[in-house]
C-alpha cells in the first residue's frame, strides 16, 4: 500500500467557489476542488497555497483549517490510501487560469449550490459544505476579509 498527502483549499471571493475540471485522456473528467502532493520540507499550508496557485493561479490567503478527507484507489502496481488536508481560503479576485499541464481545462467561481452539484467527487461535496459553512459563520460575524482573524 502506497500512502500519500495532498493538501487543498476551497477558496472563496464574493461568496463564489473556485472549481477545476479535469480531463485526463478521457479516463479521469469532472469539477474538483484545487489540491496537490506535500513536497519534502513542506508545511500543509504552503503546500495547500502552492497547490491553488499553481492549479489555478488564483491568489489566496488560509483563512482556518476545516478537516480532511481520506480515500483510495488502485493505480496498477499498488492500491494508494490518500489523506487530503482542507483550508478555508479567500480569493483577492475572480482571476483563475487552469494549469493545462495538470489536465485542467476550465475554471471559475460558482454559487454554492452550482458547485456542490457540479463536483463530482462526495467527500469535496462534505468538505465544501464545512468550508461554506464556516465562511458564512465568519460571514455574520463580520470576520470574513478582516485580517486580524487569520
Amino acid at each position: 500500500m502506497i500512502e500519500a498527502t495532498s493538501c487543498g483549499g476551497v477558496v472563496i471571493f464574493r461568496g463564489k467557489i473556485l472549481l477545476l475540471y479535469k480531463n485526463y485522456r478521457n479516463k479521469y473528467e469532472g469539477w474538483v476542488l484545487p489540491k496537490g502532493t506535500v513536497e519534502e520540507g513542506e508545511e500543509y499550508k504552503e503546500t495547500a497555497l502552492r497547490e491553488v496557485l499553481e492549479e489555478s493561479g488564483a491568489k489566496t490567503s488560509i483563512i482556518k483549517y476545516i478537516g480532511k478527507s481520506e480515500y483510495s484507489f488502485t493505480v496498477p502496481e499498488d492500491t494508494v490510501t490518500k489523506e487530503v488536508h482542507w483550508y478555508l481560503m479567500m480569493a483577492d479576485s475572480y482571476y483563475s487560469k487552469p494549469q493545462r499541464e495538470e489536465f485542467f481545462m476550465d475554471s471559475g467561481f460558482y454559487k454554492y449550490h452550482e458547485a456542490w452539484h457540479l463536483l463530482k467527487f462526495s467527500n469535496e461535496k462534505q468538505i465544501l459544505e464545512r468550508a461554506y459553512g464556516e465562511y458564512l459563520e465568519l460571514k455574520k460575524n463580520n470576520l470574513w476579509g478582516n485580517k486580524k482573524y487569520y
